[in-house]
């Protein structure tokens, strides 16, 4: 078989088109790598570059009416604001995309000074915006929301930690970037933040107390400590250890600190000052000491805020005594508006949140929303809430939640509720305990109390054991940043301290029970079935004995929510706005004593598609958690 033989440098049959095929390929590898490398240099850039302005309120005209300002302070920010002070990125987002939706813009301190030193108007919804403590996270979790929502605001922080190697705070090169990103301005906390005149609540004499000692003793103390710049240092019986001219110079020392760092580091004093702590009613809790404070502070800032708790300045206040509201990392959104409501007298509607179930409830008092699976309801200040599921008269049921109030408030679930709760039954937590009542005729009766310790099997602390525990942490406190032989000897009274035995309640030692403060949060699951006169409840997987009741009629079923004046904050005025927070709430008909899978009446819970995607988003969250926290 003879072959043909192709002539050498003869092109192969197709080579032509294979090669304009193969040049085609690489052009478009070429651009495609192009693109690709252009998408990762946006995501680098959207990462670590601001690429956003802030654009000034010019865009909104100032009011011909004087509304003053009104001024939040947040602690910081974090991820998902576990932390128990600084809030959750999306919940800030929630609460300041709401303010933004309803005309609040943000203003600056030049605005605020020409506001008071030239009468130049605001505009009618006018925000200063302060984040305190100069955290790192605080900047990170923050800056996208500012630049989504074209926000500007003050970060304060102390000139001490500027020399300290510690990465969780702001060093004067990241606030200079800040600053050049325009969505920034500088504040101040004062110099450092330190305790002074300290006791425990068993009135054991601690005296000064840094930040680190201070987190570590303050399950232990009261009320009775102060800030540093707030008072004469005093010993046990309250006389002063410094002269007149001591004082003068301990304080004077800290403010020229203050100007000197920031000057060196920064060019310049932050216009900004907020004196720790606040409403004193001057500038501290002695008038000799007000008097050097205030000569510092008119000295080296031009405002000053001196208050907290309340959210609104108007043009008849100083510019050294204004006054700014921190709000709490657990606050829902209505919470934020209720208290700017009652000190603006604004007219600002509640949010319902987007989910259908929220529908099926009818608000007769303060304000519900549905976020997620979490039914958010918030009294009136100093007041109660009530919310009624709509159209339902029921008998017999089986009802299920997850009750994540603050501890200190009243979490209530109405039951056969006729007659607007003239007849019903309460089921109630309430300052840390569980109460059934009956209401007959407008008259409660209560049938069943307990507090949840005990109801749960808790171990119950003497108010002996809680003294000596509260010494032993107090010696392991001032050891953990004393000088080697001073911490041996304290170290060896806390291990003394430790091994003594003191009554206990079984020994008929009297139990501990302290005030609470009311950011205690808590996390209880019940489970409630009610049918006939037999009432049983299942609490933190405890069951109480079974309750007979006499209201046997169908009713309603209604939550409610009441404040409770009885508990305290060591850190700000005490909150007049509490939320009941009831979570994957479940009330179902038609089931037997033990059978939770009866006919559903309402849940707040995702079912079908959207609870599988709501779990996913749950699982990787933690998994992000867990990432974060390594």
């Amino acid at each position: 078989m003879s072959g043909h033989k192709i002539p050498q440098g003869s092109p192969i049959i197709g080579e032509e088109t294979y090669t304009v095929h193969k040049n085609r390929r690489k052009k478009v590898r070429a651009v495609v790598q192009l693109l690709v490398l252009l998408v990762v240099v946006f995501a680098i850039l959207q990462m670590f570059f601001t690429l956003k302005t802030y654009e000034p309120y010019a865009v909104a005209e100032p009011s011909a009416e004087d509304h003053g300002f009104i001024a939040l302070s947040y602690f910081g920010v974090d991820r998902i604001g576990d932390s128990g002070t600084r809030i959750g990125q999306e919940q800030l987002r929630s609460h300041l995309e709401y303010l933004r939706a309803q005309g609040y813009v943000t203003i600056t301190q030049r605005d605020i000074l020409a506001y008071y030193q030239q009468g130049k108007p605001l505009p009618e919804r006018s925000l200063y915006l302060m984040f305190e403590d100069g955290r790192r996270d605080t900047a990170i979790f923050a800056q996208e929301i500012m630049e989504d929502l074209n926000l500007k605001a003050t970060i304060m922080t102390y000139p001490e930690k500027f020399a300290l190697h510690d990465t969780k705070f702001l060093k004067p090169r990241d606030l200079r970037e800040l600053e050049e990103s325009s969505f920034w301005e500088m504040g101040t906390n004062g110099y450092r933040l330190a305790y002074i005149n300290a006791f425990d609540r068993y009135g054991n004499f601690l005296g000064e107390l840094d930040p680190l000692r201070f987190a570590m003793v303050s399950p232990y103390l009261g009320r009775h400590y102060n800030h540093y710049l707030m008072d004469y240092i005093r010993d046990a019986d309250g006389v002063p250890e410094e002269s007149d001219r001591q004082m003068k110079e301990r304080i004077s020392r800290d403010y020229m600190q203050l100007r000197d760092v920031y000057e060196e580091e920064l060019g310049y004093v932050p216009l900004t000052h907020v004196l720790l702590h606040a409403n004193t009613g001057r500038f501290g809790n002695h008038a000799r000491v007000s008097a050097v404070n205030e000569h510092w502070i008119r000295a080296l800032f031009p405002m000053n805020f001196n208050r907290e708790g309340y959210v609104l300045n108007e043009h008849g206040s100083s510019l050294y005594d204004l006054t700014r509201m921190q709000p709490q990392p657990y606050w829902p959104i209505n919470h934020l508006i209720m208290r700017i409501k009652y000190d603006t007298q604004e007219d600002l509607p509640f949010v319902d949140g987007p989910r259908e179930p929220r529908r099926a409830w009818d608000v007769h008092e303060g304000a519900l929303e549905l976020r997620e699976e979490t039914l958010y309801l918030t009294t009136l200040p100093e007041g109660s809430a009530l919310a009624c599921l709509s159209g339902t008269e029921l008998r017999d049921l089986r009802l299920e939640a997850d009750l994540e109030g603050n501890a200190f408030g009243a979490q209530q679930i109405y039951l056969r509720s006729r007659d607007g709760r003239s007849n019903a039954v309460c089921i109630q937590l309430v300052n840390d305990a569980l109460v059934v009542e009956e209401i007959i005729g407008g008259v409660a009766h209560e049938l069943y109390r307990e507090k949840i310790p005990v109801l749960r099997g808790d171990y119950i602390p003497s108010v002996e054991e809680e003294h000596r525990d509260a010494m032993v942490r107090e010696n392991e406190a001032f050891a953990r940043y004393a000088s080697p032989p001073d911490a041996v000897a304290y170290f060896a009274r806390a291990e003394e301290l430790r091994r003594t035995e003191v009554g206990t309640v079984a020994d008929g030692a009297e139990p501990y029970e302290g005030t609470g403060s009311f950011h205690r949060r808590a996390l209880h699951h019940i489970v409630i079935r009610l049918r006939d006169e037999q009432l049983s409840i299942v609490l933190d997987g405890q069951e109480i004995p079974d309750i007979i009741v006499r209201q046997t009629e169908r009713g309603g079923v209604c939550l409610g929510a009441s404040w409770q004046g009885m508990a305290w904050s060591q850190r700000n005025l005490a909150d007049d706005v509490y939320d009941g927070v009831f979570r994957r709430l479940n009330i179902t008909t038609g089931g037997g004593r033990d059978d939770a899978h009866g006919h559903v009446v309402y849940t707040s819970a995702y079912t079908g598609l959207e609870q599988k995607l709501h779990r996913a988003r749950e699982l990787w969250n933690a998994v992000v958690d867990v990432f974060l926290a390594i």
